[in-house]
């Protein structure tokens, strides 16, 4: 087994940040410093520490939080605010949070030890949809609905083409409905500021086949095997429509 993908099913993080702490030097097998990629390890053999701690596999763990606003996605926060690692710590497994939602945004959250599975939900070539309720600022013109529809150039590059309508409409605010399937860092917020409409207030509702339906703000339940298998299934089934899209 890759030794990033072994990390990260201890669930120590995500394999991409796996990847990280080992160019940083912080993985060490069989006591010795590993910085390059790629390197395979036998889990029942060889001896892996990362920063000095042994690492060991968990059971998979996979949870649907109800993040509430004023809560930070993080596992610990230096300036003291709450974190989502404070609202499931009754539970006995260190799970991190999949993805991000704002300080100032609440809403569906998934958290898990699962690395893999955290990259599934979260990469955009696995097509995982996001759907949010965002309430902007002013009553949004018809050409600006078009363009976040169709995309929305950022200091990052464009946006992929965006499913958005409108719910409520007023002369000093609306309620859209937003679904994504990439998800670019604070990226409804900076879609809606780019064509003239600040976010006011920003709720994820929805992850693929998701809802936070009998989860309260600040609670969490487990999600199903069958749950976890039909995201999983979905994410397969998506990666392969782009892979043959891409063929064409």
């Amino acid at each position: 087994m890759r030794l990033a993908k072994y990390i990260a099913q201890a669930g120590i993080t995500s394999r991409r940040k796996a990847e990280e702490l080992i160019a940083q030097g912080r993985v060490m097998v069989n006591g010795v410093v590993i910085r390059e990629q790629g390197v395979q390890v036998e889990p029942e053999k060889d001896e892996i520490k990362v920063d000095g701690t042994a690492v060991a596999q968990e059971r998979p763990v996979y949870l649907l939080l109800n993040k509430p606003l004023g809560v930070i996605c993080s596992l610990d926060d230096p300036q003291g605010r709450p974190t989502v690692a404070e609202l499931v710590s009754k539970i006995d497994t260190r799970v991190f949070p999949v993805g991000r939602l704002d300080y100032d945004s609440e809403g569906l959250l998934l958290m898990t030890n699962d690395g893999d599975f955290a990259n599934l939900i979260t990469h955009p070539r696995y097509g995982i949809k996001k759907r949010y309720r965002v309430r902007v600022k002013g009553c949004v013109s018809r050409e600006a609905l078009q363009r976040l529809r169709t995309g929305v150039n950022l200091e990052d590059g464009p946006t992929l083409p965006a499913g958005v309508k409108i719910l409520e409409s007023s002369a000093d605010s609306s309620l859209l409905e937003v679904e994504l399937g990439e998800g670019k860092k604070r990226e409804v917020r900076r879609m809606c500021a780019a064509v003239g409409y600040p976010v006011l207030h920003l709720q994820r509702t929805a992850l693929s086949f998701l809802s936070l339906q009998g989860v309260a703000p600040g609670k969490f339940r487990y999600l199903t095997p069958g749950e976890v298998k039909r995201l999983k299934k979905e994410a397969a089934a998506n990666r392969s429509q782009s892979h043959d899209h891409l063929e064409q």
